[in-house]
């Protein structure tokens, strides 16, 4: 092949990927969203070898031909070389991965993932145990056939923040903990009488004209270029260039749930729907890493989300939809919202104490993959580390090591994306505060405009263009610094706390 002959191809399989990859996606969201309970198996079936086709694409020998061709081309322009990058990447890694093996780990993820929802709502572990091994047993096959250096679970990380390693991660994360522990020593410290909180039945319906009038309000096109719908665990799901998926959950004794897994995905898709989809054809429409996709879920839910000044300009209406708040002040509803005490449930965990949360999946992890601990002894050890880091103990496995679908899904090395997501989500606002200086008072507006273009232009149209180290240093002019969060945090939990 000449230069133009593999370029042609590389863009030509990437178009062909990308279309069964959606329609993977297809199937995954119906299995999620609305298939009937006995379509399990066979739909397994269905995705097991569909992940063989892609599989299939994915190592075809003549990308191999073609990345030949073009390894000492000198005259790539910026997006074809990021196209090369790409496909070598995935390349190497896909021919080290058996086709039997990959098919084997998307039939159990398939299964695995169904099991997982019916264990939890039976509160039994057992049923789901079995599927649980498999899938980390696969999963560890498939690691060690790609090969690590370091810690095997470096091999994980790799899927979701390339460049991030265990060594980095036991760096950043102890002091986190440590400004976190201490943070959370001064609130617990500081006494306060309880804000009181409505009680009733806030029905679905309500809670879903409230979700739909914030995610207008943030700029997420659920009517032409995506869909919302209820799932037990809330996620989002990009199926092409305009359809991009959401989903949350309503519990009727309570509406902040629905409130902030709606916001929170809302910011998954804002960054989906905002990506160069013109640069498709390179491979550069996606996020540079699950941590960088995180930092904008994570900025809408907690730093706009649950801040004072939003309220202030959503409230109001909150309060028309839902009378039973009328006789609740803004401020007694924002220390609701902002309320830190250690929880059970990291979807539900508050900000100070989340990244606990996630420092207590990361250990676990490590320990899982590495054969340090076994299906039998998560339990024990999940509970063990909640008290102690804590406090609290689960009552039962589905608020503790099943609360999660992500192990289900082989999604190991997926949970420091999220603690990674906050540092980065607060270090791109303290940016964005120099750049737009009256971004609090546009907010107390209930204009999020500017915010969503900033975001847009800096981030999102980004794609995947650089890395998630270089974009920061790009957008910020800075490394990233997790000084911010905890600054951010301490600022805004003194004022809620008076210490």
């Amino acid at each position: 092949m000449n230069k133009e002959e593999a370029l042609n191809f590389l863009k030509e399989q990437l178009k062909t990927m990308n279309y069964l990859g959606s329609t993977l996606s297809i199937v995954s969201w119906d299995m999620e969203v609305m298939a009937p309970s006995q379509s399990i198996d066979y739909r397994s079936e269905v995705m097991g070898y569909l992940s063989t086709q892609y599989h299939q694409l994915a190592t075809d020998s003549r990308i191999g031909e073609a990345l030949e061709a073009l390894s000492s081309e000198t005259s790539l322009t910026q997006h074809e070389t990021k196209l090369v990058e790409n496909f070598k990447d995935s390349y190497e890694k896909n021919k080290k991965i058996p086709e039997s093996l990959q098919r084997e780990l998307t039939i159990a993820i398939s299964k695995g993932s169904q099991y997982w929802k019916k264990a939890k709502e039976q509160q039994n572990y057992e049923i789901f145990k079995p599927y649980l091994k498999q899938v980390i047993d696969l999963a560890v096959k498939q690691a060690e056939c790609v090969g690590y250096e370091g810690h095997i679970y470096n091999a994980f990380l790799d899927d979701f923040e390339k460049g991030m390693t265990v060594e980095e991660l036991d760096r950043i994360f102890p002091p986190l903990r440590d400004g976190l522990v201490a943070l959370l020593d001064k609130i617990m410290k500081a006494k306060q009488d309880e804000p009181h909180h409505p009680k009733g039945e806030f029905d679905k319906g309500r809670q879903e004209q409230l979700s739909l009038m914030l995610l207008d309000a943030m700029g997420y096109d659920y009517k032409e270029s995506g869909r919302v719908d209820e799932t037990e665990h809330p996620f989002t799901t990009s199926l092409g260039p305009k359809d991009v998926r959401i989903t949350t959950h309503y519990y009727e004794e309570s509406i902040e749930s629905a409130i902030f897994s709606s916001v929170h995905e809302g910011g998954h898709a804002i960054y989906d729907q905002n990506m160069p989809h013109q640069l498709a054809e390179y491979g550069i429409d996606e996020a540079p890493s699950m941590g960088i996709h995180e930092s904008q879920s994570r900025f809408y839910e907690n730093i706009i989300g649950r801040s004072l000044s939003f309220w202030r300009a959503f409230y109001p209406k909150l309060q028309k939809i839902f009378p039973e708040y009328q006789e609740i002040s803004l401020e007694d509803f924002y220390r609701i919202v902002n309320k830190v005490t250690p929880s059970l449930v990291r979807t539900e965990a508050d900000e100070v104490t989340y990244s606990l949360h996630v420092i207590i999946r990361y250990e676990i992890e490590k320990l899982m993959v590495s054969g340090a601990v076994s299906v039998d002894e998560l339990p024990a050890l999940w509970n063990q580390k909640y008290e102690e880091y804590l406090g609290i103990t689960p009552p039962n496995d589905s608020e503790g090591l099943m609360q999660d679908v992500h192990w289900s899904e082989a999604l190991i090395g997926y949970f420091p994306s999220y603690a990674l997501g906050n540092l980065y989500g607060a270090q791109f606002y303290h940016q964005m505060k120099k750049d737009i200086p009256n971004v609090t008072e546009q907010i107390e507006a209930g204009d999020l405009t500017e915010i969503f273009n900033w975001l847009k232009t800096n981030v999102h149209e980004q794609g995947n263009l650089y890395t998630p180290a270089e974009l920061v240093e790009r957008v910020t002019g800075e490394p990233l610094n997790p000084q911010y969060f905890l600054d951010y945090l301490n600022e805004k939990y003194s004022r809620i706390y008076h210490f």
